[in-house]
This record gives structure tokens, C-alpha cells and sequence, in this order.
């Protein structure tokens, strides 16, 4: 019994700063009551609450960055976005319903740097001089669309301008950067279709 009371009031903290941590997560988006936020899920959202909307019953374990000024996200219903999948939008991202993202997923709208060498070390500079970027970054950057019930597989990569369609399976390590299409099972890099999945 005072093993029991003892072990209680050590864990309240524990339980406290999860409870702070995910207070700040619900006010950095606009999340269903329903969703959930755990501890692992990590919200950069410099744009406005409005700018990250996730649906009822969904549960995110991942990072979510927006890149201001235009950087959207938007989950859907039923969604599971696993452990260490990273979502980074400078554009805009959609995420369908019942859609599962596996852990360890990257899912890029942009190209995170300029194309020029100039440019990406200027910008490097004046983050290590300045502490921050005074001048923004020529990215290019493309809306990814994943539609309903697609499930993506551990540690694939999803790259800017692509849709993948309703009921879609990438596998795990595979490599996107072409538009997949509806109930298709794609793996690879190259990405080619093996099979399709079922409504």
C-alpha cells in the first residue's frame, strides 16, 4: 500500500509535464477533443492555429512544421500518424481520412533548401551570425495530397507535388515522387507498382 502511494506521487510529475505538453500542443493547432496528441508528438507552428486542423478520433505521435508564411496542414478523421514520421509543409499537406502514417515517415511539400549553393550557404550564415534567416529561402515547394484510407509504410519518403490515391499502400523505404494511383501497392526507388490493395 505505501509502495503504491509512494510510486503515485512520483509519477505525478511525469504526469503533469505530459499534461503541460500537450496543453501547448492543442493551442499550436485546432484538434478535435476527440484527437489525440502524445508525448512523442511535436507541434512548430509559427503561422496560426487555424494553419493545423486535426479531425476527431485521430492520433498524432509525430512531428508536425509549418513553414511560415503559407505552411498548412490538415488530418483527417481516424488518422494514425506514427512515432518519428515527420510532416513539414511550407505549402500545404492533406492528409485524407482514416489514413495510417507509419513511424518514421517523411513527408516533404518542399525542397527544405534553395537549389543554389550561394543561397542555402547565405542563408546558413546568417542563422549562425544572426540567429535567425533575415531573407527567405528560394524553395520550391508543391501541395502533397494522401487520400482516404491509404496506409504508408515505415520510413518511406513522400516528396513534394505528389497525390497519393484513396485505398494506396506504399511500402516500407519506399520512395515517392510521382502521384500513386488509387488502390495501388507501391514499394521501392525506383517506386513501381506490385499489386493493389482492396476498398
Amino acid at each position: 500500500m505505501i509502495l503504491r502511494v509512494v510510486g503515485g506521487l512520483l509519477e505525478l510529475p511525469v504526469r503533469l509535464r505530459s499534461a503541460v505538453h500537450v496543453a501547448r500542443l492543442r493551442s499550436a493547432c485546432r484538434a478535435h477533443p476527440s484527437a489525440t496528441l502524445t508525448s512523442e508528438c511535436r507541434i512548430f507552428n509559427p503561422v496560426g492555429r487555424d494553419a493545423i486542423e486535426i479531425g476527431e478520433q485521430s492520433m498524432v505521435m509525430c512531428e508536425l512544421l509549418l513553414i511560415a508564411p503559407d505552411g498548412r496542414i490538415a488530418i483527417g478523421d481516424w488518422c494514425y500518424l506514427g512515432p518519428q514520421a515527420k510532416l513539414w509543409a511550407m505549402a500545404a499537406m492533406r492528409i485524407g481520412h482514416r489514413v495510417f502514417v507509419s513511424h518514421g515517415v517523411q513527408i516533404f511539400d518542399n525542397n527544405s533548401h534553395s537549389l543554389s549553393a550561394g543561397e542555402r550557404h547565405a542563408r546558413y550564415r546568417e542563422l549562425r551570425t544572426e540567429g535567425r534567416h533575415l531573407a527567405r529561402e528560394n524553395v520550391a515547394a508543391k501541395p502533397v495530397v494522401i487520400e482516404d484510407d491509404a496506409w504508408i509504410g515505415f520510413n518511406a519518403a513522400i516528396l513534394k507535388g505528389v497525390t497519393i490515391g484513396r485505398g494506396a499502400i506504399v511500402g516500407a523505404c519506399a520512395v515517392v515522387t510521382h502521384d500513386v494511383p488509387p488502390y495501388a501497392i507501391v514499394v521501392g526507388n525506383p517506386l513501381r507498382q506490385v499489386g493493389e490493395s482492396r476498398p
